[in-house]
C-alpha cells in the first residue's frame, strides 16, 4: 500500500486547459521592413511587390495571413502551425517576400573569380545581338580549355568586368542571379588538388594532397 504522503508523488498531474501551441517558424516570425518607395499590393493567390528597380509577385498560399502592425511593417502567419505544410511554407514565403523588397529597391549582386594560371575573362558584344532573349554582350572566358568560352548575358542581368579575373554580376531576382553564376560556375568548377576554377563569392574548396606513389 502506497502512503499517502508520496501519493501525490507517483499521481501525474492532467491539466484540462488546452495547449498553445509549440510550432513555429523561426524565419517566418520576423516582420520584414517596408521602405517607402515601395508598394504592396495583395490579391488572393500572389503579392506584388513595386519598387525604384521594377516589380515583380510571389506566389501566396490561401492559408498565408499577411498583416501590418506598424506602418511599413510587414508580418506573417498561418492559419495553423501545427499543419507541416503550412509551417514549411510559412518560413519559404517570408524569405521570397523579403527577397522580392531588396531585389525592387537595391538588387542581388554577387562576384566571381577566374582562379588558374592564364585565366581569363572580358566583356564584349554578342554578334547574335538580342536575338535569344539576351542583352546585347556576352562573356568571352579563357579557362584552360583549347578552346574561348562563350556565355551571352541574358537580358535581366548585368555583368561587369572589372579585372580580367573577377566578374560580377547583377539582378533584381536572387533565384536567376544565382542560377546564371552556377551555369559559368559549370564550365570550370573548382578542383581540390591545385585550387584552380571558378569561384562564386566567398567560395572556398579544401585543398587535397596528392598521392604519391
Amino acid at each position: 500500500m502506497i502512503p499517502r504522503a508520496s501519493l501525490s508523488k507517483t499521481l501525474r498531474q492532467f491539466s484540462t486547459s488546452a495547449r498553445a501551441s509549440v510550432h513555429i517558424s523561426h524565419i517566418g516570425k520576423n516582420p520584414i521592413p517596408i521602405p517607402l518607395n515601395v508598394t504592396i499590393t495583395q490579391s488572393p493567390t500572389s503579392l506584388e511587390v513595386k519598387g525604384p528597380l521594377g516589380s515583380t509577385s510571389v506566389p501566396l498560399e490561401s492559408y498565408m495571413k499577411l498583416a501590418f502592425p506598424q506602418e511599413n511593417v510587414l508580418t506573417i502567419a498561418v492559419e495553423d502551425a501545427e499543419v507541416k505544410k503550412q509551417r514549411s511554407m510559412w518560413g519559404l514565403t517570408r524569405t521570397l517576400i523579403n527577397n522580392a523588397v531588396v531585389g525592387m529597391t537595391e538588387g542581388f549582386s554577387v562576384p566571381i573569380y577566374l582562379v588558374g594560371v592564364g585565366y581569363r575573362a572580358a566583356l564584349e558584344d554578342d554578334p547574335r545581338g538580342t536575338t535569344n532573349g539576351g542583352n546585347g554582350q556576352r562573356l568571352n572566358m579563357k579557362l584552360g580549355h583549347s578552346h574561348n568560352v562563350y556565355v551571352p548575358i541574358p537580358a535581366h542581368i548585368k555583368a561587369e568586368v572589372p579585372s580580367p579575373t573577377k566578374i560580377v554580376l547583377f539582378c533584381t531576382d536572387k533565384h536567376l542571379l544565382g542560377l546564371f553564376a552556377a551555369s559559368i560556375r559549370k564550365w570550370r568548377p573548382p578542383e581540390p588538388y591545385k585550387g584552380k576554377g571558378v569561384f562564386i563569392g566567398d567560395e572556398q574548396i579544401r585543398i587535397k594532397s596528392v598521392k604519391k606513389k
